[in-house]
């Protein structure tokens, strides 16, 4: 398939930029300190970029002694006003790429404190409209799928200049196109798909060949829709968040757990799925050691707001399981991303309902202490994603 097929989709796609938009007040809310257990006021954090849907801006931030401190020249709007859609930054730290529901895929290099340069011109490099995507960790492929059509795609770039370096993209097929979002194992030899009410796809990938699809095979749900994927940074475990699979109270969301090299073969960790405390878990985030998985549910029964759930990972020889620490904590309304900062001192939530936008939380031993709280810009702002500098 040439690059540009996807832009005659423009108008299937626009429900994708419908969204709550509860209002979180008008003008900038200073972010709330706190103390204690690691963490706190006077705590730092790596870059990160958050995606103002609303507003058509990429707002680049980092925590400075505590202060939410915008990068230079953020926040950043977008060509032509463009809705943002997904957001990946390549592992090198070089490269940030936008997609959009207008124009298809920006490019942008990431300077010295995280300033971003819009290259190619200013121009799309290329016109799909991708609702979720990641760079591998060769930072020579952009993977990316949905909305709308039934597979996924990869296009070929530059590890030195971030631009498309072939025309010609690489497909596999989906069995719907129904895609809440994409994720590629950190060893870069698989591509997880969640597709609602379609199960999980697993595709195999090798990033050294010029086609890099395997033979794809589907993990069925044991709930009724799949939303969240992620995998265990050491590729222990795979994660897939799914709606209606837990029991017990009225929040039947949960998380499944599989051993990662059991794949294709599918064998479920023990306790699996664990509940995620919500209704619908759309973001899992595995720490950075992998010691813990963080899970934001973006309903839950008998709230207006959100939550997020912390487990701790166990191993047992090669057994691996998950095991819940205390009460979920609040979040706003309606979280959509998770990241954890480079230094690993904080894990950041986007709100795409705000009350507020963004979300601080310093983390000590897994467990969360909420210690930022803020606005990205004038609300309502409806924030998208995020993406943090690895």
């Amino acid at each position: 398939m040439k690059i540009g097929r996807w832009a005659r989709l423009l108008l299937a796609a626009a429900p994708m930029l419908a969204g709550v938009l509860a209002g979180c007040g008008n003008f900038w809310e200073p972010p709330n300190g706190g103390g204690g257990g690691g963490g706190g006021t006077g705590v730092s954090s790596g870059i990160f970029y958050v995606l103002n849907q609303e507003t058509s801006q990429i707002a680049g931030y980092s925590i400075v002694k505590g202060t939410l401190t915008p990068v230079t020249n953020s926040p950043y709007t977008l060509p032509g006003s463009a809705k943002p859609l997904a957001i990946a930054v390549a592992p090198n730290g070089a490269f940030l790429y936008v997609s959009t529901a207008g124009s298809g895929i920006y490019l942008y290099t990431i300077g010295s404190g995280g300033a971003l340069t819009l290259g190619n011109s200013s121009g799309a490099i290329s016109a799909d409209l991708a609702a979720s995507m990641q760079v591998d960790s060769t930072n020579s492929w952009l993977v990316e799928a949905g909305p709308n059509l039934t597979e996924v795609l990869a296009i070929a770039i530059s590890p030195t200049t971030g631009m498309v370096t072939s025309k010609t993209e690489q497909t596999v097929a989906l069995p719907a196109a129904t895609v809440n979002q994409l994720a590629i194992s950190p060893d870069n030899k698989n591509v997880f798909v969640a597709l609602g009410s379609s199960g999980t796809e697993v595709i195999p990938f090798a990033a050294t060949n010029s086609t890099p699809f395997g033979t794809a095979s589907n993990i069925p749900l044991k709930g009724i829709s799949a939303v969240s994927v992620a995998v265990d940074p050491s590729n222990r475990l795979l994660y897939i968040g799914e709606i209606a699979v837990s029991s017990g109270t009225s929040n039947t969301g949960g998380v499944r757990a599989f051993s990662y090299s059991s794949l294709p073969t599918q064998s479920e960790a023990s306790g699996s799925p664990y509940a995620s405390g919500g209704l619908a878990p759309y973001a899992i985030q595995p720490s950075a050691d992998g010691n813990y998985v963080y899970v934001a549910n973006r309903t839950v029964s008998g709230s207006s707001a959100g939550n997020i759930s912390a487990f701790s990972f166990t191993a047992t020889g090669t057994a691996y399981s998950l095991t819940a620490l205390g009460s979920p904590v609040s979040a706003g309304t309606t979280p959509v991303g998770l990241a954890e900062d480079s230094l690993g001192n904080y894990l950041l939530v986007v709100d795409s309902g705000g009350s507020p936008d963004l979300e601080g939380y310093t983390m000590s031993a897994g467990a969360l202490t909420s210690t930022l709280s803020s606005a990205t810009g004038t609300d309502p702002v409806q924030v998208g994603a995020i993406a943090a500098l690895p």
